[in-house]
């Protein structure tokens, strides 16, 4: 289904208190999401607010430092002159593609993080080359 203020509040109830709870304990947590419509809802607001859950502040556009952009970028550079004919067709090929994925390229970007970081505060937030 569509992601809206309810279906987002519903997944962070049933799933990430859980996962939260399991994993931090009473340790002090600071929950970071974007800005999609379904996370900057007044509704949600009030969800983390009525659950004492600090929310990371998020700017509008930030620079995107998360690596798996850069893995899905990898693997449509190599999807590139596939021609698939339906959408089975295209996740097959998605599958194929993305098991192509070495962990050598995965370490890399993952170790690429420290110099992406200092270019984005060299850059104060603006575009940077990655």
């Amino acid at each position: 289904s569509k992601v809206n203020a309810a279906v987002y509040q519903d997944v962070l109830e049933h799933f990430m208190l859980p996962a939260a709870d399991q994993l931090y304990g009473d340790a002090d947590l600071i929950f970071q999401q974007d800005l999609a419509p379904a996370h900057s809802a007044k509704a949600t607001s009030t969800w983390f607010k009525d659950h004492g859950i600090p929310v990371l502040n998020w700017p509008a556009n930030p620079p995107d430092l998360n690596p798996i952009e850069n893995q899905w970028g990898i693997v449509k550079r190599k999807m590139r002159y596939a021609r698939p004919n339906n959408a089975e067709e295209l996740k097959a090929t998605v599958r194929a593609t993305w098991a192509l994925v070495t962990p050598e390229q995965c370490h890399r970007l993952i170790d690429s993080m420290p110099r992406r970081t200092a270019a984005v505060i060299r850059a104060k937030g603006a575009p940077t080359k990655y």
